[in-house]
């Protein structure tokens, strides 16, 4: 498998993605924002959290029309994997490829620490080393993780069972608990908290390898 991590002026995790990708057996290409074209063969692309051009306008804003994400949207739109975390789900709804919008924490501060998420299902090459109803912890990072949508867009995702992971006790105010949703295809993967921090013991915890290894594997095998 060939994973492609886009990198944007403030991503602050971008090489711990890489290394996830790397350590489920993945090759991997750093590709800067400013590229208009992905390396060739790439089986999915990556794009991590930080704070894109400083978060400025709203987060992932800018990022999103970057010159690279029209290749991002190219991938995506051919039925290509693409998994954005954090920063990187911020993204990837600024772009139109999933739905909703992340809006401010309800307690108005940065949240920083270990959650306790539930696999909302286990139809997905993302998910499906776990099972669903699984609880797993996984870190989050943000100030703005609040995942807002329309009441018809909810219920599509929940009648869809595009609802990948809940958060358990939500830190940041989001509908439904929703720490995690898929695209319609099920091929691009949108959430807050950070599975590439918990995949590898020396971070205290390993829930989110099963992320990348599942994932590595079901690529191969496609």
């Amino acid at each position: 498998m060939r994973a492609a991590v886009i990198v944007f002026p403030g991503s602050n995790c971008d090489r711990d993605l890489a290394e996830a990708f790397k350590a489920a057996g993945a090759e991997v290409d750093m590709v800067w924002h400013k590229d208009t074209a992905l390396p060739d063969s790439v089986d999915i692309i990556g794009i991590p959290g930080g704070f894109s051009f400083g978060d400025y306008l709203r987060c992932g804003a800018i990022a999103a029309n970057s010159p690279i994400c029209q290749a991002v949207k190219a991938h995506a739109d051919a039925g290509g994997y693409v998994l954005g975390i954090c920063n990187g789900f911020q993204v990837l709804t600024e772009t139109g490829l999933l739905p909703g919008a992340l809006l401010r924490n309800a307690g108005l501060k940065f949240v920083c620490r270990n959650e306790r998420l539930t696999v909302a299902t286990e139809d997905s090459a993302y998910t499906r080393g776990y099972s669903t109803g699984d609880e797993i912890t996984i870190p989050v990072a943000h100030h703005d993780g609040n995942y807002m949508a329309t009441p018809d867009v909810l219920a599509q995702l929940s009648a869809e069972d595009r609802i990948a992971f809940q958060y358990c006790d939500t830190p940041n105010g989001s509908m439904h608990d929703i720490a995690g949703i898929l695209s319609a295809n099920r091929r691009v993967l949108g959430m807050m908290p950070h599975p590439e921090r918990a995949a590898d013991l020396g971070h205290g915890g390993t829930d989110g390898a099963r992320l990348f290894a599942h994932l590595t594997e079901s690529l191969v095998a496609a």
